[in-house]
């Protein structure tokens, strides 16, 4: 199945040539529900992890216990919602059973103590292969990228602690089945397992990004017209690879790696949703008629991710090295 952006409904760059040499190509990852293996590109799926490599953990987050979730837990309470919002009922009756209501209710809302043997061990997030997604930023010799995360928060942002593994494919022998048993914070830390239909978009930097003159020009020229810059044509939503920060509820500021200085750039984006009321342009074309769609899960939402109150978590990576630390912002 593809997923296609649709045209914008502009050339911005025709209409304003300031912004020609700031596009920039991102690769919406447009990650749709599935049932991908180790050999996919995917969000939540399983990774192509060495069957006798260490399973990486989080040493900040420890046993003998945490308060959170099974992942197995949360993954049957989302089948029940799914399969209770697809059934008829008459209005005003519980859309669950008896049982159904019995469980969702005793996960409750904060998690529990739950057992934890040693450092929490990370979940995977994603994988891309490069014959996949061609201009994936990658060391020599690799061709493939790994995701993984402690849900826990971390550091003032309250982020998830995010850990990049790159491969090279053909050199992995054994696979591991699966990983240890993970806890997670919470039901929006976890992937829903999907398979990503890549797509290469041209994007402009989000409106805080760009001088004074420019940005009040084409505020100016937004005045009456049915799209805007900053939701129609700077930055996309979604998960996807390169591009431009998005920058929402903070102001831009230079972000320069921690080894060298040199000015980061956006590597990964993790979106609480492909688009919502304000970037509706941006949907795929696919995407059937609101009457068509779900009601849980909702279509825009496939990963069932959120970072923070719906926003975005980016990861910034060195130009110089892949080696120098990465670093992550939420926007």
């Amino acid at each position: 199945m593809s997923r296609t952006t649709p045209s914008r409904p502009v050339d911005i760059a025709a209409l304003f040539p300031e912004l020609a040499p700031l596009a920039r190509t991102t690769v919406r990852l447009h990650p749709w529900p599935g049932a991908p293996t180790a050999a996919d590109s995917s969000v939540g799926g399983p990774l192509l992890w060495p069957v006798d490599e260490p399973w990486p953990t989080c040493p900040e987050h420890t046993g003998p216990w945490l308060v959170g979730y099974n992942p197995d837990d949360l993954r049957k309470q989302r089948r029940i919602l799914t399969e209770g919002w697809a059934r008829p009922r008459t209005p005003g009756t519980d859309f669950l059973t008896p049982d159904e209501r019995v469980f969702v209710d005793g996960l409750g809302y904060t998690g529990v103590r739950l057992p934890v043997d040693g450092p929490v061990p990370l979940l995977p997030v994603l994988q891309v292969y490069a014959r996949d997604v061609p201009s994936l930023p990658r060391p020599p010799g690799t061709d493939l990228l790994q995701v993984l995360w402690c849900s826990f928060e971390h550091g003032e942002d309250c982020m998830p602690g995010v850990q990049l593994r790159w491969r090279s494919a053909e050199t992995i022998g054994a696979v591991r089945e699966a990983p240890p048993p993970v806890v997670v914070s919470e039901d929006e830390a976890l992937p829903e397992p999907c398979l990503l239909h890549p797509e290469m978009v041209v994007e402009y930097p989000a409106p805080h990004e760009l001088e004074e003159d420019l940005r009040e020009r084409i505020h100016a020229w937004e005045e009456d017209r049915p799209y805007d810059y900053h939701s129609d044509l700077a930055v996309a939503p979604g998960w996807k690879l390169g591009g431009w920060g998005n920058w929402s509820f903070c102001d831009p500021w230079p972000i320069l790696c921690q080894d060298c200085g040199s000015t980061m750039r956006p590597f990964l984006t993790v979106d609480s949703s492909e688009w919502d009321g304000g970037t509706g342009s941006w949907r795929p074309q696919e995407e059937p008629p609101p009457a068509e769609r779900p009601l849980y899960p909702r279509s825009h939402e496939p990963t069932m991710i959120s970072i923070g109150r719906g926003y975005t978590m980016q990861v910034y990576l060195c130009p110089e090295s892949f080696d120098h630390p990465h670093q992550q912002v939420m926007q």
